[in-house]
């Protein structure tokens, strides 16, 4: 048996029948990557906001039980409220993936507004802990869970006319961490995913030299795939790594070497 096949075997091995998963913006890109993974794994997966359109359309082509529902984020009184309708339909929350995030580049500090920063900071970081904290409370009564939070090679290191991402995505870091710490006890495992350069349309709003320039930084010469992230966040948030908590894939092609 080649090396190859064995990676395909014990990928089809992960088994998620009867987990009920969330996947906050998970119509398009990364999201609609991870939404395929974790269905496709067998669990059922609600499709939590992004891009109505595609979304509908994403959890058509899935069938029942998965299903897209409006969410913002950013908003206690929506998770309040999709919480209610997922425990209703389908039952308690046993995967959440933090994944909706924001990129809005070319703003030095001189000029980046009060608005432009508020607004990266409500998605990507408030967004991240308004779910964990929604999902907490079931997953400690249950005694397990799993929470996979998308963070960013942003996080790890500085970027130039990016303040209100890359602080954001800095914070994604320690907050899974922090929770780590405190859900670990109760059988909850928190971890994150750093994406390098990925193919979607979050890197295609930067300007065209900027994307060669990275393109041409990363070790491995190229930007990653969204099914490539998407194969990170099922091992995180599958049984196949058991004794992982805290921890950070940082899956970017060597960018942050």
């Amino acid at each position: 048996m080649t090396t190859e096949t064995t990676a395909l075997g014990a990928a089809r091995a992960t088994d998620l029948t009867g987990e009920i998963a969330v996947v906050t913006g998970g119509s398009r890109g990364i999201g609609a990557a991870v939404v395929a993974a974790l269905a496709g794994a067998g669990a059922s997966v609600v499709i939590a906001g992004g891009s109505e359109k595609h979304g509908r359309a994403l959890a058509d082509e899935l069938g029942e039980p998965h299903r897209y529902l409006p969410h913002d984020v950013s908003s206690e009184q929506s998770w309040a409220e999709l919480l209610d309708r997922i425990r209703k339909e389908l039952g308690e929350i046993t995967l959440l993936v933090n994944n909706a995030g924001i990129l809005d580049p070319g703003h030095d500090i001189s000029e980046t507004s009060v608005e432009n920063f508020d607004r990266h900071y409500r998605v990507n970081q408030l967004g991240v802990f308004l779910g964990m904290r929604a999902v907490a409370g079931g997953m400690k009564r249950a005694g397990t869970g799993s929470i996979v939070n998308v963070s960013s090679i942003g996080g790890h290191r500085g970027y130039a006319d990016q303040i209100g991402y890359s602080t954001t995505k800095w914070a994604v870091r320690g907050m899974t961490k922090c929770a780590a710490v405190e859900l670990g006890p109760h059988g909850v495992r928190v971890n994150s995913v750093a994406p390098g350069f990925i193919s979607t349309t979050m890197i295609d709003v930067m300007p065209g030299e900027q994307i060669d320039a990275v393109t041409a930084a990363t070790p491995l010469g190229r930007r990653g795939t969204a099914e490539e992230i998407a194969r990170a966040v099922l091992f995180l948030a599958s049984g196949d790594c058991p004794f992982m908590t805290g921890a950070e894939l940082v899956v970017d092609g060597g960018l942050a070497l």
